[in-house]
């Protein structure tokens, strides 16, 4: 019998978490292979491997505890990969070497499927002297775009999507172009963006103050910091970034704020790290911990939790010494501090399944009540783990229980820290779940609410469409189990109809016993006030929160899920971030079949020394009303070119017909030099016949609609010409229907043939 409850469960994990050989062939035959093998390789440094493989089957049984993607993709595999999903890169030099050197870090580290942070506020800002060289400052953001660049090449390699987050702190000299730079739909869409808020320019905002932008001691600018606030709120209510980051809050409540200073966290936000750091991450399932779900006596039995948490915080601590890291610096501050994530999911069901309302003061509670059991838990299990094996190499005990979350723990456990050590310097994170929340059979996501009773999942498809299917929540299966066709009762609260700081208030709850932060988002009706928007984030700063992250509907970024037309709710756009295992597309199907006849282009290409010209053909097709690339022909009479035009036609083919940013495609060819020399093309230098064919390719794309830039010309260079053959040039490509009937109308560029105008 099969344990997964959805097929969208059971192909997530045949697609994401599935051990399978070179050729595709399946390694784990079921879902208790793949909890088995996991055991064994995080059981293999223990001094008795076979007792505790048992115990740590037992712990991933029936999805009670859910290691991250990385540890259930990668353990026990032999891959070269990662086990640890959060990284924060080394501190970037204020120089071209060292931006540089940082770059090539942040690829090695993607290469391995960990997502980064970085803090761009060490670069000096744009305009500011370059000394030496007679030159300006091209400022953060320009590096920033070559970050991007950087990730969705990394991206393009492999299946996983590339993830970053980007801080600059909030009296940076270019804070503001810093803010608004997503603004550009098509800029910087591999970052998440979040200001560094410091307590002084809280203060200032709450004052209506004066705030300095400073740069290397000198003061670049003065503005009201009440003006700069309202700027952040302003970008983030119309296009949903950038997040706020209460950076020295963070540094306050860091357990380890003695030996180390942090300027930046992982993509979601829920690992505020240093320079180097390195953080995994887990969550406890609490929808299967809740005792006679919907009856009067209903509660999580918090014995059974922490038996669940010591298994599990041994489990993660192993992760550390079984796990591969991409740089030895990683390696180094992993070791030595041996941080962990340890979070929750399934939160919002199990408070549905105990009777409370997500958001209500009741709820809250409760929720503040599991987080501190939980912490415990961790605590006690880490100094068992020390007497054992060891404290984190360190640890100082006066200094670490003056710090952090250790002020208000129980005395209990204090005595037993400061008697014993700790193995592990942070113990507790919150992260997104959203796959792996679907993989155990769709619980709620992290501490987020249920999104909606029943959605309808929009599944991206490597050929670039989606398919729909229907996911029902844990809980209200359960319901539906046990009552049939009774209606839900009047807790049951969603995402959808969720007062804004409703949430606040439950991120608040949990972050009192969370040792690093908490990834959450906060949904806003498209139709919230300003004013009432810019109140949610002083109810987070004025709460205790160490972050803040918002999500109202927007024309820039694009909704995942939509709720079902058999749920009774309104639906709420969520957010189209970038997130590691929180990440909500999921790529399921085979590439897509070619149609019988597709619409094209062919460009006649001419180049220097070479007999015969170059016939290149790229046929598009239409989805869901968006012309996209599907496949590339490239011919000549000249023999010589055979091969290699033949093996680039299926290798850019096979690429263009497996969906998804091809642009890297272009970005390859154009790199490449020929050492015989290249030639001029419409006024520019061209390194090789490859880079001609990648500058085709190029301008096809743009042509369709499918990158944005300039259209394909016709002016030739003496030395080298490409046209179009056998047609008059044409306009780009309808984004909406992909017809080439775009036409200026009232001062708007219009479709004659679906109206579509980027006016509205």
């Amino acid at each position: 019998m099969s344990r997964f409850h959805a097929p969208i469960a059971e192909a997530i994990w045949d697609m994401k978490y599935r051990l399978k050989d070179a050729s595709g062939v399946p390694v784990d035959g079921t879902v208790e292979d793949t909890w088995r093998r996991i055991a064994r390789a995080l059981a293999e440094v223990e001094a008795d491997p076979v007792t505790w493989e048992a115990a740590f089957y037992s712990a991933l049984e029936d999805f009670r505890f859910l290691p991250a993607g990385r540890i259930t993709a990668g353990a026990g595999t032999g891959r070269n990969v990662t086990l640890f999903n959060c990284f924060v890169m080394g501190t970037i030099p204020d120089s071209m070497g060292g931006i540089f050197d940082g770059l090539k870090e942040a690829a090695l580290t993607m290469q391995q499927g960990g997502g980064i942070g970085y803090d761009f506020s060490t670069i000096r800002p744009r305009g500011a002297e370059v000394k030496g060289v007679a030159a300006d400052a091209s400022g953060p953001l320009s590096f920033m775009d070559v970050w991007d660049a950087m990730c969705r090449t990394i991206m393009s390699a492999g299946s996983r999507r590339g993830a970053m987050m980007a801080t600059m702190r909030c009296d940076h000299p270019d804070i503001e172009a810093f803010i608004e730079a997503k603004k550009d739909p098509a800029r910087l869409r591999m970052f998440n963006l979040s200001v560094l808020v410091t307590d002084p320019f809280m203060a200032a905002v709450k004052a209506d103050g004066p705030w300095d932008l400073v740069f290397g001691g000198r003061v670049f600018r003065t503005l009201q910091a009440r003006d700069l606030w309202n700027r952040i709120m302003r970008s983030t209510f119309d296009f949903a970034e950038p997040g706020v980051i209460f950076i020295d809050r963070v540094n306050a409540a860091n357990n380890l704020n003695y030996v180390e200073t942090i300027a930046a966290t992982n993509p979601c936000g829920e690992q505020p790290l240093p320079p180097y750091g390195a953080c995994l991450l887990g969550s406890i399932n609490l929808a299967k911990l809740v005792f006679h779900p919907f009856e009067d006596r209903a509660h999580v039995c918090e014995t059974a939790l922490a038996d669940l948490v010591r298994t599990a915080v041994r489990m993660m601590d192993n992760v550390v010494d079984t796990s591969r890291f991409p740089l030895p610096e990683q390696l180094a501050e992993a070791r030595a501090k041996r941080r962990i994530g340890l979070g929750v999911t399934g939160l919002a069901d199990a408070l549905l399944m105990v009777g409370l309302r997500y958001g209500s003061d009741e709820a809250a509670a409760a929720t503040e009540r599991w987080m501190k059991a939980i912490a415990r838990a961790a605590y006690l299990a880490s100094v068992d783990l020390a007497k054992e094996k060891g404290a984190f190499p360190l640890f100082d005990a006066g200094r670490f229980l003056a710090s952090g979350t250790m002020m208000a723990m129980d005395a209990d456990v204090r005595e037993a820290i400061a008697r014993d050590g700790i193995r592990n310097a942070l113990l507790t994170s919150i992260a997104p779940t959203g796959t792996i929340s679907l993989y155990a059979g769709n619980v709620s996501s992290g501490i987020e609410p249920v999104f909606a009773y029943a959605y309808t999942r929009k599944v991206l498809q490597k050929d670039g469409s989606r398919s729909e299917e229907e996911v029902v929540d844990y809980a209200v299966r359960l319901w539906r189990e046990k009552f049939e066709d009774a209606p839900l009762p009047d807790h049951f609260v969603n995402a959808q109809t969720l007062p804004p700081l409703d949430h606040v208030r439950m991120q608040a709850a949990a972050q009192k016993w969370v040792d690093s932060s908490i990834s959450k988002t906060i949904n806003c009706p498209a139709d919230i006030s300003f004013e009432a928007f810019n109140e949610v984030y002083m109810a987070a700063w004025d709460q205790g929160c160490k972050g803040c992250t918002t999500y109202r509907p927007n024309e820039v970024t694009g909704s995942v899920l939509t709720v079902s037309e058999t749920s009774d709710k309104t639906p709420s756009e969520a957010p189209a971030q970038v997130q590691g295992d929180g990440a909500e597309v999921v790529y399921l199907s085979e590439p897509l079949d070619r149609p019988a006849a597709l619409e094209g282009q062919t460009y006649k290409v001419k180049w220097p020394g070479s007999e015969h010209a170059l016939y290149i053909t790229i046929n598009d097709v239409v989805i869901a009303g968006h012309r996209r690339p599907f496949e590339v022909f490239i011919n000549s009479k000249n023999m010589e070119h055979f091969a290699w035009t033949v093996a680039l036609t299926r290798m850019i083919s096979a690429v263009f017909r497996r969906g998804g940013d091809i642009s890297f495609v272009v970005e390859e060819l154009k790199a490449v030099f020929d050492p015989r020399g290249g030639a001029w093309m419409e006024g520019r230098y061209i390194p090789s016949i490859l880079a001609a064919i990648g500058g085709v390719i190029e301008r096809h794309l743009i042509d369709i609609g499918f990158i944005e830039g300039e259209g394909l010309g016709l002016k030739a260079d003496p030395k080298a010409e490409v046209m179009r053959v056998g047609v008059a040039p044409r306009c780009k490509a309808c984004p909406a229907c992909g017809s080439y009937d775009l036409r200026m109308v009232e001062g708007c560029l219009t479709c004659g043939s679906c109206g579509h105008s980027k006016c509205g």
